[in-house]
Parts: C-alpha cells; sequence; structure tokens
C-alpha cells in the first residue's frame, strides 16, 4: 500500500486533521513520524512526503512523487542537484506568511520613522531624550522599492500604498502587474531604480542569480537616508558590504531578520549597531501558521488525486 509520509511529532496533528487526509485518500497508509530510521524502513513505499522529510532521502525514495514542504523557501535545492534533476513534484508553504512577514517589515519601517529603537535603548537606561525631529520621518510620499513581488511581496505592497507610499517593484517578469505597485522592472534595472527609493525591502528568495543581489555597487547606489530590510535570505546581501556602508553612514539603517549565517554570531558588529534592528527570523511566525499550512497540503492532496495542477509548485531549475 502506498504511504503518505506525515513528518509531525504526535502532539502536531490533530485527530480532525488526520481524519481528513484519511478521507481524501482512503487507498493510501498514513506515517506519522520524524524518526530517521522508521522513514528508512519505509522509503520503498512513500509516495507523498508532507512537513519534515530528510532532504538528503529524496533522491534515494523511489517511488516518491510528491514533496510538500511546510515553508516557503527551496533554497536546499541548491545542494541537491539530484533531486533537480528528478521527476520529483516539490510543493511550498507560500502564502501562509504573506500576513505576518508583511507586519514585520511595516514594524521594522515604522520603528525607523519614528525613532523607536533608541527611544527603547533610552528606557533601558532611565533617559528621558526626544529625537530631533528632522531624525523622523513620515511614510506618506515615500518610494518602497520591493525586489521580490511574489505573494509577500504584493501584499506588503497593498498596505504601503495604503499607508501613502509610492511602490515600485522587481521581478523576474515585470510584465505581471501587482496591486499598490505603481510601476514593475526587471532585475537588470536594479541600479537605475536604487537612488528612487527612501527604504528597499528584500523578499526574493535565494538562487545563484539573487546571491549578493544587494553588494558594494547596490548599497553605493542608494540613499544615505535609505534603509534596507531584509526578510527573504540571508544570502542576497553581501553582509560585509552592508556592514561597512552602515558603519560609515552611507545608508541610514537596516532592518534584518535573516543573515549569512543563522544564528547571527555573537560577535557580528550588527548586534551593537544603533541603526540596525535584529530580528532572529521570525518575520514569518504566526500563531495561525499550521493551520494555514494544513489547508494548502489539503488541497493539493485533493487535486494529486484527482490528476489536476498544484498549487505552489516549485521550479526546480530556478529554486522557488
Amino acid at each position: 500500500m502506498p504511504i503518505i509520509l506525515l513528518g509531525f511529532e504526535p502532539d502536531e496533528l490533530s485527530v480532525e486533521q488526520r481524519r481528513q487526509i484519511e478521507q481524501l485518500a482512503p487507498h493510501m497508509q498514513l506515517l506519522q513520524t520524524t524518526d530517521r530510521p522508521t522513514i528508512e524502513r519505509a522509503l520503498a513505499d512513500i509516495e507523498i512526503a508532507v512537513r519534515r522529510f530528510p532532504t538528503d532521502l529524496l533522491a534515494q525514495a523511489p517511488n516518491l512523487r510528491w514533496y510538500q514542504q511546510w515553508g516557503a523557501g527551496a533554497d536546499w535545492l541548491l545542494n541537491q542537484p539530484e533531486v533537480v534533476a528528478s521527476d520529483l513534484i516539490i510543493t511550498t508553504g507560500s502564502g501562509v506568511h504573506a500576513i505576518p512577514i508583511t507586519e514585520h517589515i511595516i514594524a521594522m519601517l515604522l520603528a525607523f520613522a519614528r525613532g523607536i529603537p533608541p527611544a527603547i535603548r533610552q528606557q533601558t537606561g532611565r533617559v528621558w531624550r526626544a529625537p530631533e525631529w528632522e531624525q523622523l520621518f513620515e511614510l506618506p510620499g515615500r518610494t518602497m522599492l520591493l525586489i521580490g513581488v511574489g505573494t509577500i511581496g504584493e501584499q506588503t505592497a497593498k498596505v504601503a500604498a495604503a499607508l501613502g507610499m509610492r511602490v515600485i517593484g522587481v521581478r523576474r517578469d515585470p510584465s505581471i502587474p501587482a496591486v499598490g505597485v505603481e510601476e514593475m522592472y526587471a532585475s537588470d534595472q536594479l541600479l537605475d531604480l536604487l537612488p528612487q527609493a527612501d527604504v528597499v525591502v528584500l523578499t526574493a528568495p535565494l538562487t545563484p542569480e539573487t546571491r549578493n543581489l544587494i553588494g558594494p555597487r547596490e548599497l553605493a547606489a542608494m540613499k544615505a537616508t535609505a534603509i534596507l530590510i531584509n526578510i527573504g535570505r540571508g544570502g542576497t546581501i553581501d553582509e560585509p558590504a552592508l556592514i561597512q556602508a552602515l558603519q560609515e553612514g552611507r545608508i541610514a539603517g537596516a532592518g534584518l531578520d535573516v543573515f549569512a549565517r543563522e544564528p547571527l554570531p555573537p560577535d557580528s558588529p550588527l548586534w551593537g549597531m544603533e541603526n540596525v534592528i535584529v530580528t532572529a527570523h521570525y518575520a514569518g511566525a504566526t500563531p495561525v501558521y499550521d493551520d494555514r499550512a494544513m489547508a494548502i497540503f489539503l488541497e493539493n492532496l485533493r487535486r494529486y488525486l484527482a490528476g489536476e495542477p498544484l498549487q505552489n509548485m516549485v521550479d526546480k531549475t530556478l529554486g522557488y
């Protein structure tokens, strides 16, 4: 009997969720485990895997047809050429994060706009000091450059536009519009766009093309008053170049949820910079994450068994 490998701990899957899976696939055996030896013993019979699955075993599973990962990023494919070359279908949890990540981006932006980081430091020292008014700014009329206008970028554009910002975007296919984005461009126009931006937001996945997408040239093209926010992948920014630009005041600040190395090493200069907000890669966290991801899986399971195209399919050659 073909197996659906449910990569959940015993307490992570409710009775109702399991019933819904059984109802959709009564002819398949459900194996709920994250134990590697157990997975290895069942490897020959696994047809579908969801959530946690050792990625180094994907190419070794002879009958595995579809892997539904729980997160959105698929940059692990950079180290799995055998999987890229295979017929395995990979789908993601894209869309689950759009609301919390958008709110994280806007929270960082508003924190810089209203001088919140120094205010928090002053509070811990019981210091009463207001910022100079020239150090603050308002969002209406400011330009946001979104690099990577996928599901997250589209949600961010809607909210930023509602706050009165002018939003311009960069995506692989600039002919595809997005609500809230006034103008869309291709990535080869990035250097021309950066001088326009008051805030640059990176939501791009990590691929060979996006690695160090923001480097010395791009940082030099930005305004000295610009804010850089990265919630995508740390590898899309040349981190030493960013640190130098921040230290030299060539950009005003950075809000960073992702880093080249995670956890961020204790000796990183980013920790001590007053013009940097560091969060521990939790922009996508939300109490309703698993419910949204499960809804995607259940709909994809229905489609898979009906022979219909799946949602959120990864183009393995592109890496997202």
